[in-house]
C-alpha cells in the first residue's frame, strides 16, 4: 500500500448496519475498504462473504472498549495508508433487559460502548483524517426523541453550541451515577439509557465539527451524526421497517459527500436531511 491510495474504514461492521455500509463502500468508494469487528473470526466472515459477492474488503480487528486495539488499528493506517480518507464509525450496543430494574446496569454497558468507546475512536483517528476526509458518527432519532424528554436545563446543555468535550464527559458520566443512585428522573434524565447515550454521540459530533473549524480543517473535512432509521438487525429486531441496505443510505451518503461540498458539517442527519437538534 501507498500513502497515496484512498482508504475508508467501517467500526462494527461484520454484520447489520455496518456490513451493508461496508458493502456499499466496496461498490462505490475509489480506494480501498476497511472491514473491522471485534471479533475476528466474525469478521473475516463477513470479508469472506463480501468476497463471494466479487468485492474486495481488508479486514482489521478493532474492539471499541480496547484502547490498545484502537491503537493498533492507529499505527496500520498511518503506516500502510499515511491517514485515513473515510471513517464510519457505526459499533454499538443495544440496551436489551427487563426494563427499569437493571436500568443502571444498562446505563454502564451502553454508555462504555456507544459514546465512551466512540469517544476514544475519534480521539486516536480524528488526527489521521485526510483534507477532504468525511466521518460518519452513526447516532440515532432515538437522541433526538431523548434530547426532548430530557429537563430543560440539560437540553440547554445539550443544546450549547460552546459545550466542551469535557463538560460532556461529565454528563454522561453523571447519567451513569445518577441511574446506580435510582435519582436519574428526578435529575432530568429520560427513562433511555440508550437514547442519552446517542445523545452523547450526536453532541461529541458537534464538538468535533466546531474544533474542526477552528482548526481550519472544516472547510475541507466534513463531520456529521446520522440515524440510519429504524432497520431489521439484531439490535432492532424483526419488525423494523428498513432493511440493512436502507439503513446504509444515509451513512453512505455522509461518506461520499463530493470533495467540493461544503456541507453539512456538525448536522445530524436523517433521511439524507438535516435535522434540528
Amino acid at each position: 500500500m501507498s500513502s497515496n491510495s484512498r482508504i475508508a474504514l467501517v467500526t462494527g461492521a461484520n454484520k447489520g448496519i455496518g456490513f451493508a455500509i461496508a458493502r456499499d463502500l466496496c461498490r462505490k468508494f475509489s480506494g480501498d475498504v476497511v472491514l473491522t469487528a471485534r471479533d475476528e473470526a466474525r469478521g473475516r466472515a463477513a470479508v469472506q462473504q463480501l468476497q463471494a459477492e466479487g468485492l474486495s474488503p481488508r479486514f482489521h480487528q478493532l474492539d471499541i472498549n480496547d484502547l490498545q486495539s484502537i491503537r493498533a488499528l492507529r499505527d496500520f493506517l498511518r503506516r500502510e495508508y499515511g491517514g485515513l480518507d473515510v471513517l464510519v464509525n457505526n459499533a454499538g450496543i443495544a440496551c436489551k433487559g427487563p426494563g427499569l430494574t437493571h436500568f443502571h446496569i444498562q446505563a454502564e454497558a451502553a454508555m462504555k460502548t456507544n459514546f465512551f468507546g466512540t469517544q476514544a475512536v475519534c480521539t486516536e483517528l480524528l488526527p489521521l483524517i485526510k483534507l477532504q476526509g468525511r466521518v460518519v458518527n452513526v447516532s440515532s432519532i432515538i437522541s433526538l426523541e431523548a434530547l426532548k424528554n430530557c429537563s430543560p436545563e440539560l437540553q440547554q446543555k445539550f443544546r450549547s453550541e460552546t459545550i466542551t468535550e469535557e463538560k460532556l464527559v461529565g454528563l454522561m458520566n453523571k447519567f451513569v451515577d445518577d441511574a446506580k443512585k435510582g435519582v436519574h428522573a428526578q435529575e432530568g434524565w429520560p427513562n433511555t439509557a440508550y437514547g442519552v447515550t446517542k445523545i452523547g454521540v450526536t453532541v461529541l459530533s458537534r464538538i468535533h465539527a466546531r474544533k474542526l473549524i477552528e482548526q481550519r480543517r472544516g472547510d475541507k473535512v466534513l463531520l456529521n451524526a446520522c440515524c440510519p432509521g429504524w432497520v431489521r438487525t439484531d439490535m432492532a429486531g424483526p419488525k423494523a421497517t428498513k432493511s440493512p441496505e436502507e439503513g446504509a443510505e444515509t451513512p453512505v451518503y455522509l461518506a461520499l459527500l463530493p470533495p467540493d461540498a461544503e456541507g453539512p458539517h456538525g448536522q445530524f442527519v436523517s433521511e439524507k436531511k438535516v435535522q434540528q437538534w
